[in-house]
């Protein structure tokens, strides 16, 4: 997928299977989204076996197929939940049907794994959060600019081996290009997409919780705006919010579809992280000016000044720990309520923003 395409952005691990062949099978059904390629290269690296696609749109499966010609197409959705040997439906559908595609795939008694945002609304929330407690099963959610950027999954390991103290702050910046013209027709939908604090918004809160260790956090203050398209009169195109966690640390994060063509890459995301005895600094995807590749990591502690370069050294882990999850019945790649958490925050921050408004430009 190209790189400089975030829609369709769908980074690569290296295989390191967790179960046997043909032990754990899944099916990738809802197609909006060109993150249903990542999160189905991560599942296959861990060693999850395609049984099935399916889309309502015959060129998405297609284009599915061209990248993985060997799953066999499904002539419905019902066929996929139908199937007995079917563990896990993945879906990357439009996000407002995020939700009750989940719905469907629990009550066929299979593990659900969606990309992000995975809510449009609280009602949505409550329901997975209740038929989650009742069956037991996965609803897991694919906060890809953490569990697959290795910048990101490194930075987590020096922070729980201590390398900067207790963490303080994290401040995250999350830009993506707009690449209007191929986008689809829900993109420009407030309903369809839930809110630029939903949409991309998601991934800031779980890396502030993640990396905080905080079970919990409240909105202190929110904003959206549509700053320079007007033609797009639902779009937000620039978003912020400040949050503090209960356990103290506090949290800054603005994203926005302002990626200059002039980078290399769909967006130059960044992650600062203070501790009491150092910090980290993330530049996940592209280091600007200098190196192409992501993945970089700096590390400023009582012991030195560290720029450690990881791509290709990671991986990413949290797909063979979900698998193993939903085979053994254990909650570690990410809890529950971390998940639910996180998308609860992101509905939070979207109903509090006030909307800036702005003369037009002269």
């Amino acid at each position: 997928m190209a790189h400089a395409d975030g829609m369709n952005y769908a980074p690569q691990g290296k295989p390191a299977p967790v179960c046997d062949p043909g032990e754990f099978r899944f099916a990738a059904a809802g197609l909006d989204h060109g993150h249903i390629y990542g999160m189905t290269s991560g599942l296959v690296d861990a060693g999850g076996e395609q049984a099935w696609v399916w889309d309502p749109d015959p060129d998405k499966v297609a284009a599915f197929r061209k990248q993985y010609p060997q799953v066999p197409v499904a002539a419905s959705f019902e066929q996929i939940l139908q199937d007995p040997t079917v563990s896990m439906v993945a879906g990357a559908a439009v996000p407002a049907d995020r939700g009750p595609m989940g719905m469907q795939v629990l009550q066929a008694g299979k593990h659900y794994f969606s990309d992000k945002a995975p809510f449009t609304t609280e009602q949505q929330l409550a329901d997975a959060r209740e038929i989650t407690a009742r069956t037991g099963l996965k609803w897991a959610v694919c906060y890809s600019e953490r569990v697959q950027n290795e910048a990101a999954v490194h930075a987590g390991l020096l922070i729980h081996d201590g390398a900067i103290g207790r963490v303080l702050q994290v401040i995250g910046m999350g830009p993506h290009r707009l690449g209007a013209s191929g986008r689809p027709q829900w993109f420009f939908q407030r309903q369809r997409y839930g809110g630029i604090l939903i949409d991309i918004g998601s991934h800031q809160i779980e890396q502030f919780l993640y990396y905080t260790g905080a079970a919990d956090a409240t909105v202190q203050y929110a904003a959206v705006a549509n700053y320079a398209h007007p033609q797009y009169p639902e779009l937000e195109d620039f978003g912020e919010a400040n949050l503090v966690a209960d356990n103290g640390a506090t949290n800054y994060f603005r994203v926005d579809w302002f990626t200059p063509d002039g980078l290399r890459t769909w967006g130059d995301g960044r992650t600062f992280v203070l501790g009491t005895e150092g910090y980290i600094e993330l530049r996940k995807y592209i280091d600007v000016a200098r190196d192409e590749v992501g993945d970089q990591v700096y590390l400023v502690n009582g012991e030195g000044e560290f720029h450690l370069p990881v791509s290709g050294t990671v991986g990413f882990p949290y797909f063979g720990e979900l698998i193993r999850d939903c085979l053994d019945g254990t909650d570690r790649a990410m809890p529950r309520e971390h998940t639910f958490k996180a998308a609860e925050l992101c509905l939070a921050a979207q109903r509090a923003a006030r909307t800036i408004t702005a003369p037009p430009p002269r």
